[in-house]
């Protein structure tokens, strides 16, 4: 079922505190849209959130739901909405092979606990924020119809949401909608600071160290988070029953390459500690936007150095205390990566 996402329309958005979600919140109210958030982090609490939503956290028609997925009351998320977007997830490649659980109960559960929850309500349509992660090692750009091979316990996760949510979609008699969107690294403004480009911008800025796992030679699709937004509302709008849709930046880049234009936007070079590849980190990444094109009218907008030199503008107006949050020093795979800062 296809939804007209405009002025007046309800909808709701889980992990509205995060990258995107807080983008996409912005965007949603810029429309007219009254907007549900929902995310375990507090913007009274903890320094990310409240940097994410402070320009609508306060807004007449933004409402917030705070708690975990697992145990919120989600009728209240929910109800009436006639869009919910699935954004939270736990995130991040590395830390999926020793926390598993905590992918497990975030990706899988709680997006089964949504979706039943959504079908109780009636609501007509879920976006589902996938990852291009699914894919595994591949050779060439990826197609909705290639086969999934994730190489990582965070790809797997992802790709049993994205199955739980085609199941629920085409549930005989089910009136609920599904488009899942294969997102390809998304940057920009907010991007998490455990993530590429966020770490080589702040290294730049702050002159510390920049891990680079592997020899810089990897590939990988970078989108930005104003092109991903676009996507995800006309995903919301588009008439699919059940569908599973790239979407991308374009082109695929090496990490050198990066390298180069974060030089290039911020002006400074970016010290570098080479370490070796880890488990879960694929060679490349590529994204295949013919059905994008033909389903969402997707064009990405934002090319990869226009976006850094936004992302770069961003951080340079961070406090210096939180700049460096962004240049961490180098991760050993045991360690948590951060998603938050307290």
């Amino acid at each position: 079922m296809a939804i007209s996402v405009a002025a007046g329309t309800k909808v709701a958005v889980t992990g509205a505190a995060g990258f995107i979600g807080s983008h996409l919140v912005e965007r949603l109210l810029d429309r007219g849209c009254a907007v549900v958030g929902v995310d375990r982090r507090s913007p009274r609490s903890e320094t990310s959130a409240r940097l994410h939503l402070r320009e609508v956290f306060n807004h007449p028609r933004f409402s917030w739901v705070e708690g975990e997925l697992m145990h919120v009351n989600l009728k209240e998320v929910v109800d009436n909405s006639a869009c919910v977007f699935h954004l939270a997830a736990v995130a991040g490649v590395r830390a999926s092979w020793t926390r598993f659980e905590d992918y497990v109960a975030a990706n899988i559960v709680a997006t089964q606990r949504l979706l039943s929850t959504c079908e109780q309500a009636g609501t007509p349509k879920l976006v589902y924020a996938s990852s291009s992660s699914v894919y595994g090692q591949v050779n060439a750009a990826s197609g909705e119809n290639d086969p999934t091979l994730p190489v990582s316990p965070y790809g797997v996760t992802k790709l049993a949401g994205e199955q739980l949510c085609l199941a629920y979609a085409k549930r005989p008699a089910s009136r609920l909608s599904v488009t899942a969107l294969r997102y390809f690294t998304v940057y920009g403004p907010r991007q998490r600071p455990d993530m590429a480009i966020a770490r080589i911008l702040a290294a730049a800025l702050t002159g510390q160290q920049y891990t680079i796992f592997g020899d810089g030679t990897q590939q990988r699709e970078f989108t930005y988070v104003d092109d991903v937004v676009e996507a995800t509302i006309a995903a919301a709008e588009v008439d699919v029953p059940a569908a599973v849709i790239n979407v991308g930046g374009g082109s695929s880049v090496s990490m050198i390459d990066v390298i180069g234009l974060a030089r290039e936007v911020t002006g400074n070079p970016v010290p570098l500690t080479a370490v070796t590849a880890q488990a879960g980190d694929v060679q490349a990444t590529a994204a295949d936007l013919t059905l994008a094109r033909l389903l969402l009218g997707y064009q990405p907008r934002t090319g990869l150095r226009t976006g850094m030199a936004r992302h770069a503008a961003w951080l340079r107006d961070l406090p210096p205390e939180l700049l460096r949050k962004y240049a961490p020093p180098p991760m050993s795979i045991d360690q948590k990566e951060p998603t938050c800062w307290k």
